[in-house]
């Protein structure tokens, strides 16, 4: 038999794999008898785990949830994946890169020789890092707490247009659905009440007012995928999920050698040397100069926007040619 101490961690770590323990079956893998469970469950609950007994033909035990944090036990890959979501959480942009960081450190200290070697060779280098504001953690969890009650929110919100402390807005009333992550920023897609529609609200620009409102019944969201309806928005289209400007060309280049360099746009093969692409754009010169990138011959099928954005660039690049 285990001595008392090492039978109380393994114990603790049983509690910890599933919700419900029927204590015989506690007593069968700990090769103790259930008097022993018992006995070792009331050192657990000095120690201040909240462990729960449980009622019924096969009564036991739960690991219910305190008032306090206590010890917890990791097994290897658990405690890897920790770690490397605590590195991921400190280059999120979701304001808790300090507590990430001071997690981490927590963890790793405790962490076996084998493991704190394998967890040291994972790195994540951010790019852009600064390009995305900071969110206030607690704005990020309030957002989150009203999804999921999916109770009415009231907030101040910031005009991207000033950072000024006169730049707020009345107060708006949302029905909040989800709280998604794009690009390194936080939006909360939520149903405006004002305004009778769907809106895509930055994370940094809101400042929640409580208490929150009445409990809504869900809206369903156009398309029913919130990663298709996100992505139409910032296309800025009316949430058809296309693109406002959108051309097709002729390359001469193999299909295969373009379909690399285009997530987005529908590729057919002609020939050897040739292909149709389908592409999209914010705006008509923008998806000319996107589709100069191919170093290749252009056929411009259509539409006539489309030449002209590509005659409006020839006269701009021979200009910069010029010098």
């Amino acid at each position: 038999m285990q001595k008392t101490s090492a039978r109380l961690l393994s114990l603790l770590s049983l509690l910890q794999a599933r919700r419900d323990w029927p204590g015989a079956l506690l007593a069968e893998r700990l090769e103790i008898s259930p008097r022993t469970v018992r006995r070792d469950v009331d050192r657990l609950r000095e120690l201040g785990y909240p462990i729960v007994a449980t009622k019924g033909p096969d009564g036991g035990y739960r690991l219910g949830a305190g008032a306090e944090l206590p010890p917890l036990l990791f097994d290897d890959e658990q405690a890897v994946a920790l770690v490397v979501g605590l590195r991921i959480a400190a280059v999120s942009g979701a304001g808790v890169e300090e507590a990430a960081a001071r997690a981490l450190n927590t963890v790793r200290q405790v962490m076996p020789a084998r493991l704190r070697r394998r967890v040291d060779t994972f790195r994540v280098t951010p790019v852009q890092r600064s390009a995305a504001p900071r969110v206030d953690s607690g704005v990020l969890v309030a957002l989150s707490a009203a999804v999921h009650a999916r109770e009415v929110l009231r907030f101040d919100y910031r005009r991207p247009e000033d950072d000024g402390d006169d730049a707020l807005t009345p107060p708006r009333r949302v029905e909040p659905h989800h709280l998604v992550t794009r690009g390194g920023r936080w939006y909360l897609v939520a149903w405006d009440l004002d305004r009778d529609d769907w809106r895509t609200f930055r994370a940094d620009r809101i400042s929640p007012r409580t208490p929150t409102g009445p409990r809504f019944t869900p809206r369903e969201l156009p398309g029913g995928d919130v990663a298709a309806f996100v992505t139409s928005r910032f296309r800025g289209s009316d949430g058809s999920g296309d693109w406002p400007c959108r051309g097709e060309v002729i390359l001469d280049l193999p299909a295969a050698a373009v379909s690399r360099h285009t997530s987005e746009g529908v590729v057919e093969e002609l020939g050897p040397d040739r292909c149709r692409l389908v592409l999209g754009s914010w705006s008509w010169t923008g998806l000319a100069a996107a589709l100069g990138r191919f170093d290749a011959d252009v056929e411009v099928v259509g539409p006539a926007e489309l030449k002209d954005a590509f005659a409006r660039l020839a006269h701009r690049y021979a200009r910069a040619a010029a010098g």
